[in-house]
C-alpha cells in the first residue's frame, strides 16, 4: 500500500506540476486570442442566454438547468477551504491570479461547450450524450485517448465528486450539531439515490433550485462579513494587487509560489479544462452549440469572480492571514481559516453560515459528479452499466462519510489531473471548429436577434 500511495503521489507532483498549469492557462490564453476576447465583449449577452428557452431544440434540460448542474459540481468546498488554502500558503495576491485563470478560463469553459454540443450523440435511452470523450473520438478521430479522458472521469468521479465531498459533509455537521457520521452518511445516500434515479433530468431540476439558494445564502453571509469589516476593504483590495507582483507569500517563496497557489486553486475551484462541465452542457437543449457555451462561460465567472470573491474578501478583511490556530499550533489554513473569519466577525452565525454553505456545496457537488461519473462509464461500456454505477456511487457515499480517506482523495486529485491532458489536447486541436461555430453563430444567429 505505502509503494501505491507513494507512486501516486509521484505522478500527483508531476500531473499537477508547473507544465500542467501552464498548459490549462495557456490553453484559456490561446482560445481568448482566436475568440477575440469574446468572454468579455458577449458576457452580458451571455448572462442572458442562460434563461433562453429552446423547448422545440434536441436535449434533455435547459440551458438553466445544464448552467445549474454544472455550477453544482463545480461549486464546492473549493470555494470555501481551497481559498483560503491559496491566500494561507500563497498570500493575498494569489487571489489576483485565480481572478486572472477564471477570465482565461471562461473561454476554455467555452470552448468546451461548444464541442460538447456539436458532437454529442443520442443514446439508446434517447437521451444526450457528450463531452471531452465524443468530440476527441468524433472531432480529432483519437478513439484511444477518449477512452483514457473517459476512464479517469469515471474514476474520478467516486473521489473527489462523492467520498470526499461526503466526508466534508458528515465532518461539517458533526463539529455544528453533533450528528455522527454514520447518520448523516445514511440520510446523504437516500437524498441522493432518490434524485439518481431520474437521472439527469431529475438532477436539473433539483439543482436548478439547490444552488441559486446556496449561493445566494453563502453570498448574503460573505456580504455581511464583508460590510461589517467595510473600512478594511481598500486595504485588501490593494495588498491583492501589490502582493501579485512580489511574491510576497505567507507561507515564504519568490513570486512563483503566490502565481502556482493562485492558479491551482483557481483551477480547482472552476474547473476550466478539465473537461468535466462540458458532459452537463451537452444535454442542454439548444438550437445552436454557441448558444449553450455562452451560458456555461457564466460558471466561470460565477464561481470564481464572485463566490469565491467573496471568500477572499471575508478572510482579507478579518485579519486573520498568517495567525496561529491555537487547536493546531500552525497558521489559519482550509475552512478553518474561513469558518474563523466568518465567525470573528458575526460570533456564533459566522461558523453556521460556513457549515451550511460547506454542506450544500458538497453535497450538489455529489449530484452533479454522479452524472459526468455515469456518463463516462456509459461511453466506455454502453448503456446497461449506468444502473450499476449509480447503485456503487450511492454506496460509496455512506464510505465516504465513515473514512478520512487521505489516500482516495489524492488518487482522485490525480485522475483528475489526467482526465485535463486529453481534453486540453482536443481543445487545442479542435480550437479551429469553435472559431468556425462562434463566427457562424455571431453573423447568422446573433445579428439578425439584435436587428
Amino acid at each position: 500500500m505505502e509503494f501505491i500511495t507513494n507512486l501516486n503521489s509521484t505522478i500527483n507532483g508531476i500531473v499537477w506540476g508547473p507544465p500542467m498549469l501552464i498548459l490549462l492557462v495557456g490553453t484559456g490564453v490561446l482560445l481568448t486570442f482566436r475568440l477575440k476576447a469574446l468572454q468579455f465583449s458577449n458576457l452580458i449577452y451571455a448572462h442572458k442566454m442562460i434563461f433562453k428557452k429552446n423547448e422545440d431544440s434536441e436535449g434533455d434540460i435547459t440551458n438553466y438547468q445544464a448552467l445549474t448542474t454544472a455550477l453544482a459540481a463545480t461549486i464546492g468546498t473549493g470555494n470555501i477551504a481551497g481559498v483560503a488554502t491559496a491566500i494561507a500558503a500563497g498570500g493575498p495576491g494569489a487571489v489576483f491570479w485565480m481572478w486572472v485563470t477564471g477570465l482565461v478560463g471562461m473561454a476554455t469553459k467555452y470552448a468546451e461547450a461548444v464541442l460538447a454540443v456539436k458532437y454529442r450523440v443520442k443514446d439508446k435511452r434517447g437521451e444526450m450524450a457528450g463531452g471531452p470523450m465524443y468530440y476527441i473520438e468524433k472531432g480529432l478521430g483519437m478513439k484511444w485517448l477518449a477512452v483514457l479522458f473517459a476512464f479517469f472521469g469515471a474514476v474520478a468521479a467516486f473521489g473527489i465528486g462523492n467520498m470526499v465531498q461526503a466526508n466534508s459533509v458528515a465532518d461539517a455537521i458533526y463539529t455544528t450539531f453533533g450528528v455522527q457520521h454514520w447518520v448523516t452518511g445514511l440520510l446523504l445516500v437516500i437524498f441522493t439515490a432518490v434524485v439518481l434515479l431520474g437521472g439527469i433530468k431529475s438532477i436539473g431540476k433539483v439543482t436548478a433550485l439547490l444552488v441559486p439558494i446556496m449561493a445566494v445564502f453563502y453570498v448574503l453571509g460573505g456580504s455581511v462579513v464583508i460590510i461589517k469589516n467595510a473600512a478594511l476593504v481598500p486595504a485588501a483590495f490593494a495588498s491583492i494587487f501589490s502582493d501579485a507582483f512580489t511574491g510576497n507569500a505567507v507561507a515564504g517563496g519568490a513570486l512563483g509560489t503566490v502565481i502556482r497557489y493562485g492558479v491551482a486553486r483557481g483551477v480547482f475551484s472552476n474547473e476550466a479544462g478539465l473537461g468535466s462541465a462540458p458532459i452537463a452542457a451537452a444535454a442542454a437543449k439548444t438550437d445552436h452549440p454557441v448558444r449553450q457555451a455562452l451560458a456555461s462561460m457564466t460558471q466561470t465567472f460565477i464561481d470564481t469572480l464572485v463566490v469565491c470573491s467573496f471568500t477572499a474578501l471575508a478572510i482579507l478583511t478579518s485579519g486573520l492571514v498568517g495567525t496561529i490556530n491555537p487547536a493546531t499550533g500552525e497558521a489559519y489554513t482550509g475552512a478553518a481559516l474561513t469558518t474563523t473569519a466568518f465567525n470573528n466577525t458575526l460570533p456564533g452565525v459566522g461558523g453556521l453560515i460556513v457549515a451550511v454553505g460547506i454542506i450544500f456545496f458538497a453535497y450538489s457537488t455529489i449530484l452533479g459528479w454522479s452524472y459526468y461519473g455515469e456518463k463516462c462509464l456509459e461511453y466506455l461500456v454502453g448503456e446497461k452499466g449506468v444502473i450499476f454505477y449509480r447503485v456503487a456511487f450511492v454506496l460509496f457515499i455512506m464510505v465516504g462519510a465513515l473514512s478520512g480517506l487521505q489516500f482516495i482523495w489524492d488518487l482522485a486529485d490525480t485522475m483528475n489531473g489526467l482526465m485535463a491532458l486529453p481534453n486540453l489536447i482536443g481543445l487545442v486541436g479542435l480550437s479551429g471548429i469553435v472559431v468556425k461555430e462562434t463566427k457562424d453563430y455571431m453573423q447568422n444567429i446573433k445579428a439578425k436577434e439584435e436587428n
